[in-house]
């Protein structure tokens, strides 16, 4: 870190080994993106009644390249964090998942969502429940009147655009599952 790590206890006493395990998780969080440049941590306990013990609230701020991450543990939703260690452990644990996220948006890692097959219908044939796709890359593609997901075959048109789910059929390639393009499914082209 360029910048040296900054530790704020809120509402409770401040505590050496509290503070030593937060320097030691800290350190860490080089191993999973190497260009953090600076670290800020808030211990406190809220004010209010209890009717158990205090549940801690910890923040970290990570001041990184092109932005700052901000990680938060929400005590309600967590009772274990009446112990200020187990806030602090699932605070450091959401923060190298936060970095290892952004590590993987900064190289390009993103996955990436496969575009389904998708074409026109070129031929409906309702009297022998079947029709043809022409498929975005030029070929002949068959389905049968079953294969129409959330639409009716008895609607469809010659022109209209689908994607589908494409298998070997003992005549050729077939659609298995057809799926009429609007405005919930459309394709990018």
């Amino acid at each position: 870190m360029e910048q040296p790590l900054q530790i704020t206890f809120r509402d409770i006493p401040r505590s050496e080994a509290l503070e030593a395990v937060i320097r030691e998780k800290a350190e860490k969080l080089d191993q999973f993106y190497e260009k953090v440049m600076a670290c800020r941590v808030v211990v406190e306990a809220p004010h209010g009644h209890h009717h158990k013990g205090f549940l801690y609230h910890v923040r970290i701020d990570l001041t990184v390249p092109r932005g700052e991450l901000v990680i938060k543990r929400d005590p309600k939703q967590h009772q274990a964090h009446e112990d200020p260690y187990v806030a602090v452990r699932d605070a450091f644990k959401a923060a190298r998942r936060k970095l290892q996220d952004y590590a993987r948006k900064q190289r390009g890692d993103i996955k990436a969502h496969d575009v389904p097959p998708h074409g026109s219908i070129s031929e409906i044939i309702p009297s022998q429940d079947f029709g043809r796709i022409m498929s975005s890359d030029g070929r002949d593609i068959y389905f049968h009147r079953n294969s129409v997901v959330d639409g009716d075959f008895d609607m469809l048109e010659e022109g209209d655009q689908v994607w589908f789910s494409e298998e070997m059929g003992e005549e050729g390639p077939q659609a298995s599952t057809v799926h009429i393009v609007g405005k919930h499914h459309p394709i990018d082209r």
